[in-house]
């Protein structure tokens, strides 16, 4: 997308605030509470459920299926949210959850609720307003906490943030350029998102297709007497994970050791193991002794799989390639270990990350609403297509060949998608706070 250029004002004016900087000459600061009027209207548990996302302001609850924040069996406490109302998620508001509503309904007790003087403010420029880059660094200063996913703010400081306020008329301007300019910005964002998922979808096909059908479309094929697996080549057997492999089942927390002889471990959480690497920015450390800590610990070679929770962690995981010594893994993730040579624990991983290990674990996970997990038994029921060990070497080059292509050509296109994300916030920002002339 081509990233306009825009005018400035002719005359500008210091805020003496350093992070919102000078104003158009014609504007006037006041500040939020001058603009807003905290409320707290309860007992209309009736009405329907809404939360505030960083990414969409305040929607309806039940129109998304990401939000597994519970909600209480007893609404009667919850507040009362009018169509253009501010509402503030005031332990998120460091990140931007906020947003003037465009419904009717009620949200937790612990958010912020204040109605708009509407004489004074355009609404949707309010929105934006609040919710621009230079806001949310304001937010993050003036919320605390013991730790970041609980930190809180206070209308009491909330209500003295400075704002720069243009004509109702300008404001009125200014939001309707940016609902247009942000929707244009959004589509291009959409757009390769959804190249994304094409590209991702054409990857799979390819490596699913190696590990079940092989390199040679000329090889004589014979049903595999798996559904999900189709014909495979004929002089390929299969064999269930339980036949060649150890599966080692990790360490539940909660407990304590007591005594002298402990030793800090490093232990492997689901939040460490993703689909085809190990995520090792942070890493919990647990006390106990060794010979408690030596049934628990990975070696190298292991293939790391998780137990599951959301869809998306259902049987995903990769090699551990020894990243860290003396490692656990928790009771969550399971460690496959290969016994035989003539399977190659990188053949299993790809099989298992592959579409069709990826359709078993979904076929015979245990499902509840939103979450899905396997268990011990079910891994080791796991069907894999296994070719000779030379030509298993063959396909993981192969695989190894179209990750390589595949993701140079992804992250090419979620370096544009940040670019438009960027320029988005930019133009928001600029446009909100007088930088740019609309």
């Amino acid at each position: 997308m081509e990233q306009a250029t825009f005018p400035r004002y002719d005359q500008y004016k210091s805020t003496d605030v350093k992070w919102l900087g000078d104003i158009p000459e014609h504007w006037s600061i006041g500040k939020i509470r001058a603009v807003t009027v905290l409320k707290s209207k309860k007992n209309q548990p009736d009405l329907p459920v809404l939360s505030v996302y960083r990414d969409y302001g305040v929607i309806l609850k039940d129109s998304r299926d990401d939000n597994h924040n519970a909600t209480s069996l007893d609404t009667s406490n919850y507040k009362v949210v009018d169509v253009g109302d501010l509402v503030v998620n005031k332990m998120k508001a460091w990140q931007g959850s906020m947003g003037i509503s465009q419904y009717r309904g009620i949200v937790s007790p612990a958010y912020i609720t204040c109605t708009v003087d509407t004489e004074r403010v355009f609404p949707k420029f309010l929105h934006y307003l609040l919710r621009s880059q230079p806001y949310i660094g304001v937010y993050n200063a003036l919320s605390y906490g013991v730790r970041v996913g609980q930190w809180d703010m206070h209308y009491e400081d909330f209500k003295h943030i400075p704002l720069p306020i243009p004509s109702r008329e300008e404001q009125q301007r200014i939001a309707n350029f940016l609902d247009r300019k942000t929707a244009e910005i959004d589509e291009a964002i959409a757009k390769k998102q959804r190249l994304i998922e094409l590209l991702k979808e054409q990857k799979a096909i390819l490596i699913n297709q190696a590990v079940t059908k092989g390199l040679n479309p000329d090889a004589p094929m014979r049903d595999s007497g798996v559904e999900w697996i189709g014909d495979i080549p004929s002089h390929w057997l299969i064999r269930k994970l339980k036949y060649f492999t150890e599966v080692q089942s990790g360490i539940t927390l909660g407990k304590l050791y007591g005594g002298n002889n402990l030793s800090s471990y490093p232990y492997l959480r689901v939040a460490n193991v993703q689909a085809g690497y190990f995520e090792l920015a942070e890493i919990a450390e647990l006390r106990l002794p060794r010979q408690i800590a030596n049934q628990y610990l990975v070696r190298k070679g292991d293939i790391l799989i998780t137990e599951g929770g959301d869809i998306d962690k259902l049987g995903r995981g990769t090699v551990w390639k020894g990243e860290i010594g003396n490692c656990l893994h928790q009771n969550h993730i399971f460690a496959v270990r290969v016994n035989q040579r003539l399977v190659s624990e990188y053949f299993v991983s790809i099989v298992l990350g592959a579409d069709y290990g990826r359709r078993y674990f979904t076929h015979t996970a245990n499902k509840t609403t939103n979450l899905a997990s396997t268990n011990k038994a079910k891994l080791g029921n796991f069907p894999v297509a296994i070719p000779p060990i030379n030509e298993q070497q063959k396909i993981l080059e192969y695989c190894e060949v179209i990750d390589t292509e595949y993701d140079a050509v992804i992250n090419t296109v979620l370096r544009e998608v940040a670019s438009l994300n960027e320029y988005k916030q930019v133009v928001v920002a600029d446009a909100v706070t007088g930088k740019i002339k609309l």
